[in-house]
This record gives structure tokens, sequence and C-alpha cells, in this order.
């Protein structure tokens, strides 16, 4: 199964395309082309590395609460 996950932006880089972010306490390069204006601390849904949309710390909050309660993201 594939699942799309929350990430927070920690810092995008000067191309505007690509982005660092924490995914489960994980930095990762993820590509942030599909996201208008990415900025350090959105909350983006990631899926095979790409950020798919923003959402918001409450969201993102909760999904995290529902993937950790099923084990977590190892």
């Amino acid at each position: 199964m594939c699942l799309a996950i929350p990430a927070r932006i920690t810092r995008v880089a000067d191309d505007g395309r690509t982005a660092e972010a924490d995914i489960g306490g994980i930095e990762k390069s993820i590509d942030v082309s599909l996201i208008d204006d990415p900025k350090p601390d959105d909350w983006v849904i990631v899926h095979v590395g790409f950020a798919l949309n923003r959402i918001s710390p409450e969201e993102a909050a909760e999904t995290l609460k529902l993937i950790n309660a099923e084990g977590g993201l190892s």
C-alpha cells in the first residue's frame, strides 16, 4: 500500500523546485514544484518524493496521530 504522508518543509532551495523536509524525524529532499510559493514551516502531503499539496498544521497532526496509532512510518 502506498501512502502520502505529512511533512514539514525545513528549507527551500534557491531554485524553488526542491526543498528539505522533516518526514517522521528524518530530513529528506522533496520536489515542491507542484506547490505555489513553498516556505519553511509549511506542511505538505508527500508521495514518492513529491509534495502534492499544502495542509494545515492541525490536519498534519491528526494524520500523523492516526499513522502512529497504526505503527508509525517504519
